[in-house]
């Protein structure tokens, strides 16, 4: 029996590691901004990435640079979105409403009422974490708008990167991640300064990094060819809970029971368009860089 819940246990961690990254980062921003945080964070996990993958090994056509090109400009302009919402809302909040970008992926490959119907509740839930609501009034508009941006580039980051895969192989996401960190790096710079290179702050980067890519990869990919599709998309879905849960415990940041509400549409929602589309086939990991 614990062989067979072991993979369910690593893809748990692998997300306690993604979201927990989320809140030492949003830590740091006093200091680095979301720019610097982001570029640091990504110039980390494309050096890990390129040593796991060595992309060198293999050969690259016209086509595959395309969207890899494609895949890594998507990974850059996610993270960076993502990083400048929690810089403004809680994280929990952030992570629910960037889950709708992969919805509306998965609606799009779907001609299903039912479908449609869990893309309503996922649309009630936004309208609920809007500021528009006594209960909501207090988000600030701007973070839920690079929200949706980060869920928008989480969408891009799905589609580009499929094809990416199809057409070079794994090695794209470490390709990919060169690409984000050399056109966000110095965005990073610009915005941050001096305080981009202050020595004691490398270190806890570094273990941000560990925490977001390497650490949930190698979860990821030990649990991955034991678990089918569909649960191991259901368990991604609880993102938001382990976001906020996050944002509790290291950040001290609370939701309303309002909010708390919003973010279970959504999770409901993105569990219903798993369970009514998902074939009973192995995943390889299609994990958001957040």
């Amino acid at each position: 029996m614990l062989r067979r819940f072991l993979p369910i246990f690593f893809i748990l961690i692998s997300m306690i590691s993604v979201q927990g990254s989320a809140s030492i980062a949003k830590y740091l921003f006093p200091i680095l901004g979301p720019q610097g945080m982001t570029a640091w964070r990504l110039f980390f996990s494309a050096i890990l990435l390129v040593l796991i993958f060595k992309p060198w090994r293999k050969a690259m056509t016209k086509k595959a640079l395309k969207y890899i090109f494609l895949y890594g400009i998507s990974i850059g302009c996610m993270n960076l979105a993502f990083y400048n919402a929690i810089a403004r809302i809680p994280i929990g909040i952030a992570v629910g409403i960037e889950l709708t970008g992969p919805i509306v992926v998965a609606m799009c490959s779907s001609r299903k009422v039912l479908d449609f119907i869990w893309l309503g509740v996922a649309v009630v839930g936004l309208a609920m974490l809007l500021p528009i609501h006594q209960a909501s009034n207090h988000l600030d508009p701007i973070g839920i708008l690079y929200a949706l941006l980060a869920g928008s580039g989480w969408a891009c980051y799905i589609l580009f990167g499929r094809k990416a895969s199809a057409l070079h192989g794994s090695s794209s996401v470490a390709i990919g991640s060169v690409i984000a960190s050399c056109f966000l790096f110095p965005i990073g710079i610009w915005q941050t300064g001096s305080a981009m290179f202050s020595l004691e702050l490398i270190p806890m980067v570094f273990v941000v990094s560990l925490l977001a890519s390497a650490i949930p990869y190698g979860l990821d990919m030990m649990a991955l060819p034991k678990l089918p599709a569909k649960t191991f998309s259901t368990l991604m879905s609880l993102s938001p809970v382990f976001a906020a849960l996050s944002g509790l415990i290291v950040l001290h940041e609370q939701l309303t029971y309002y909010q708390w509400l919003a973010i279970v549409f959504i999770i409901i929602s993105s569990m219903g368009t798993v369970l009514a589309i998902s074939q009973p086939t192995k995943l390889k990991s299609t994990r958001s860089s957040n």
